[in-house]
């Protein structure tokens, strides 16, 4: 058995979908002609399917000729059904010991449907049966530990070496288990008008690895991957391998392919059932602006085929206006960053400076000199209506109808503008005969209306609209 051992960093692709590329080059010891190789230290949620070694030392003169992932780990039941047939000795609570010949294992799904009791029975050396439950034995003893079980997840590779002596190997996988997400701290100043910003990495391990001293990459962006084949066990693949090949930031950011690549700048170790954080990104004073949405129309989702001409169809009553924040991420913003999609905290100083959260949301991938806007949550202070106040079909193949929206602001001191979106659902031919203010057609059926609501007042939004189609 030929011997390895690791020397540098491993390198980590980290995809934010769940999935891993590992990349780790050993020394091992081989001799001349055929070897067997190990790698115990590996992650147990391997993709058999994705594993190649090449050796960086004599890549055309060392070959692999099979490999195999062995994950039949050690266990109680993995013992029992290797000793099946075979003699072992159980002592139960009460210290009764039982040698012999075990001829039953327990049923574990019976036993979930009430149909068995999880129990063992053995033939003793006089012949006799003994009926053991699992839930009284205390004590198992097996004579040894059988051939094929491991301790730890283990690679083997089988290996023609044309050469003796020490080489570096390079071994690439594909695992699943590993994954990170972007969250976000947002300091939002007392004027709302800047915030400091503050970018996080989460790591989450549940691979069955540890990864001492990783360089570890980040991939955002969704890459496609086909669907898990049959789940591999302890096989032999058969393949044959061929050689391939401010403070300074603690990431660094730049496009590869169709996605954003972060490269963190020190090593990382991720331990098994851990979660870590990260920084990779701080900035302050960047500019920024919260508003107010009021959005009383109900969305109809997917296009009719005819028109809607119920009068109170999608009416709905609804009352709170949305607090939203806003910010850009281009350079003339001070961010000049691509953001990866994750959680936004945002904060607030109180007026003895302590911090209180005022909203959190998630924000999707944002390339640099995108805007980025979330909810932050109900406006205590704001308050919409939204009317039918005039419904008719002035022909057989049109419909009018006039709503009315009441904004009223009950803060003190501050006028603050309101943005109401309009969906206009009943049919896609449509106009506004008539508006009390100006609007913007945001798409083929929504208009948006922005108002000033001054403290203390209210301000009333009306418009009429006539939908058409043919006779």
């Amino acid at each position: 058995m030929s011997q390895s051992h690791a020397y540098n960093p491993i390198s980590l692709a980290i995809y934010n979908q769940g999935t891993s590329l590992v990349r780790e080059r050993r020394m091992v010891d081989l001799q001349s002609g055929l070897n067997t190789l190990d790698f115990t230290d590996v992650a147990a949620h391997i993709d058999a399917t994705s594993v190649t070694l090449v050796s960086i030392t004599d890549p055309t003169g060392t070959i692999v000729l099979e490999q195999t992932f062995l994950y039949d780990l050690v266990s109680g039941l993995a013992l029992l059904k290797r000793y099946l047939e075979q003699t072992i000795e159980i002592t139960v609570e009460d210290g009764t010991r039982f040698v012999g010949q075990l001829l039953s294992l327990p049923d574990d799904q019976l036993r979930r449907l009430g149909m068995g009791d999880g129990s063992l029975i053995l033939r003793q050396s006089d012949g006799q049966i003994a009926y053991i439950q699992v839930s009284k034995i205390r004590d198992m003893r097996f004579p040894a530990l059988p051939d094929g079980l491991m301790i730890r997840p283990t690679l083997r590779w089988l290996l023609q070496s044309t050469r003796a002596g020490s080489q570096e190997v390079e071994l690439t996988y594909l695992t699943d288990g590993l994954n990170w997400t972007a969250d976000y701290n947002l300091l939002l100043a007392v004027d709302n008008q800047a915030l400091d910003f503050s970018g996080w990495v989460t790591f989450t391990n549940t691979s069955g690895g540890t990864f001492a001293e990783a360089q570890v990459k980040l991939v955002a962006g969704d890459v496609k991957r086909l669907p898990k084949p049959k789940s591999y066990t302890s096989e032999r693949l058969g393949l044959v391998m061929a050689a391939g090949g401010a403070p300074r930031p603690q990431v660094e950011q730049h496009e590869f392919f169709e996605y954003q690549l972060y490269e963190i700048k020190r090593p990382v170790t991720l331990a098994h059932n851990e979660t870590k954080q990260v920084e990779f990104l701080t900035k302050h004073g960047v500019p920024a602006h919260t508003f107010y949405v009021y959005e009383g129309s109900q969305s109809v989702h997917g296009r009719e085929r005819h028109p809607l001409i119920e009068q109170h169809y999608g009416q709905a009553n609804i009352t709170h206006v949305q607090t939203w924040l806003e910010f850009s991420t281009g350079a003339e913003a001070g961010l000049d960053a691509d953001l990866p999609e994750g959680r936004m905290r945002v904060y607030q100083q109180d007026s003895d400076g302590a911090a209180i959260l005022i909203g959190e949301n998630q924000a999707k991938h944002t390339p640099k000199g995108e805007t980025v806007s979330f909810e932050l949550g109900k406006a205590f202070d704001l308050v919409g209506e939204r009317h039918q106040m005039n419904f008719r079909k002035p022909q057989k193949n049109s419909v009018e109808e006039t709503y009315e929206i009441r904004l009223r602001n009950r803060k003190d001191t501050d006028t603050v503008e309101v943005r109401v979106p309009e969906n206009l659902f009943r049919w896609s031919n449509w106009e506004i005969i008539e508006a009390s203010h100006a609007y913007t057609r945001l798409d083929v059926q929504t208009i948006e209306f922005r108002v000033d609501v001054p403290p203390g007042r209210r301000t009333v939004i009306t418009y009429t609209v006539r939908y058409s189609w043919p006779g």
